[in-house]
């Protein structure tokens, strides 16, 4: 069974919604699965650090 999905709004800098845009278009996916797997990579990048502030 797939994750339920949440709709969220964000505000992002307008050069790197373009990059995101050209990365996704450049890996055949929608906007938001790019923005999905690259999330999901930090989080598991940054799972064992300590959160700094």
């Amino acid at each position: 069974m797939k994750p339920l999905k949440e709709k969220i709004s964000i505000t992002i800098d307008g050069d790197v919604l373009e990059k995101l845009k050209e990365e996704a278009e450049n890996d055949d996916r929608s906007l938001s699965q790019y923005i999905n797997i690259i999330l999901r990579e930090h989080i598991k990048q940054t799972a064992n650090k300590p959160l700094s502030h």
